[in-house]
């Protein structure tokens, strides 16, 4: 159980303040696997470069795709531009390992690709997982998840302060570069609708 698929769940789980579009989630899933990749000490950060630093497998397959997609060679590659490489179509891949790694009959297929929610209550240990994490306001998937809109649970001011303390340069590293990301991706979207509108305006036009 990764990052990133607990934060796939948390973002179908806990209401946003708007819908999560697809590439949003594609860009904060290729940050999450980031973040789990620089704690299990497979890459390092050079300012905002990442610097693989180990071979080693973590055990999980997307990850370790992960790695294996990594640029080993100076002067590497920035976090933004990992996030827009490894990010492309990333949502959907971790949507099809979940369905065929979880067990038959979990029920995640139709809590994927259904509107109307009825499977709100599957249950699974993945699910568990990443409902554990998110209840204990853990600092890299609130992080994740604040940045897609998905505010953050609410905590003992004593216990906020606990899990501040953890949070280290490398998250800030990465949030930025997700933010960033994210505001590029949000201006693409906001010139095409410009563009459509007034592509459809003149053909309305008399």
């Amino acid at each position: 159980m990764t990052t990133p698929q607990d934060l796939l769940f948390v973002t179908l789980d806990v209401p946003a303040d708007r819908p999560v579009e697809q590439g949003d989630l594609s860009l904060a899933l290729a940050a999450a696997e980031l973040l789990d990749l620089l704690t299990a000490q497979v890459v390092t950060l050079r300012d905002d470069r990442i610097a693989p630093v180990s071979g080693h497998l973590t055990g999980d397959a997307m990850l370790d795709k992960a790695a294996a997609a990594l640029i080993r060679t100076e002067p590497y590659e920035s976090a933004e531009d990992w996030l827009w490489r490894r990010g492309d179509g990333l949502s959907a891949a971790y949507r099809d390992e979940l369905e065929h790694t979880e067990p038959s009959g979990s029920g995640l297929r139709q809590l994927f690709r259904r509107a109307d929610r009825s499977v709100d209550r599957i249950d699974s240990d993945a699910r568990r997982h990443a409902a554990d994490r998110w209840a204990r306001h853990e600092p890299l998937l609130v992080g994740l998840a604040a940045a897609l809109g998905i505010e953050e649970p609410e905590h003992e001011e004593a216990a906020a302060h606990a899990e501040a303390d953890k949070v280290d340069d490398r998250l800030a590293v990465v949030l930025a570069a997700l933010g960033d990301a994210l505001t590029e991706l949000e201006a693409v979207r906001q010139r095409r609708r410009i563009e459509e509108d007034a592509f459809d305006n003149v053909w309305r036009a008399p």
